[in-house]
């Protein structure tokens, strides 16, 4: 695939795989992808308040287990293993993070901050995790084990918090 931008963003925008792994075309921003690729992440959850924990964790699960083909097959026809424009990794992590978040604004805040915080740094295991596991899988799980230490640090906030 020509990988200029004009061709990357027709692309992106034209093919549905390509929409949905690049988050909505959110993917596509010039800079922090990953952090343009959060909002939506945080706009499904908010969408989903009403819905329940239990609805709101099996759209986790699904979200994640169709991301990891949406990613791998994505990647695949780009031919770039997480391509930094693939988002939809985002999406998924920042839900799943604001699942232990407080329901007001500062906890959105704090989801959206230490998540970025951990997808960027990645600490360990997470980088191993997106090397050692190829394809949608390995694209998938990075991003949801940044999501699980950061729903350990929201965890940790509220028990210090009461």
């Amino acid at each position: 695939m020509n990988s200029s931008p004009d061709n990357l963003a027709r692309t992106v925008l034209t093919d549905p795989v390509h929409f949905l792994a690049f988050g909505f075309g959110t993917g596509l921003a010039p800079v922090a992808p990953g952090t343009f690729g959060s909002i939506p992440g945080l706009l499904f959850f908010w969408l989903t308040l009403d819905l329940g924990l239990y609805v709101q964790l099996g759209i986790a699960v699904a979200l994640a287990v169709i991301g990891v083909w949406i990613c791998g097959e994505s990647a695949r026809r780009i031919g770039v293993h997480d391509h930094g424009g693939i988002v939809w990794d985002e999406i998924v992590g920042m839900y799943v993070t604001l699942l232990a978040a407080p329901v007001t604004i500062v906890g959105f805040v704090l989801a959206f901050v230490l998540f970025r915080i951990m997808d960027i740094v990645k600490p360990w295991p997470i980088r191993d995790l997106d090397h050692r596991l190829g394809g949608g899988l390995g694209i998938m799980l990075d991003d949801l084990a940044a999501a699980f230490y950061a729903a350990l640090l929201l965890a940790l906030y509220g028990w210090l918090m009461t």
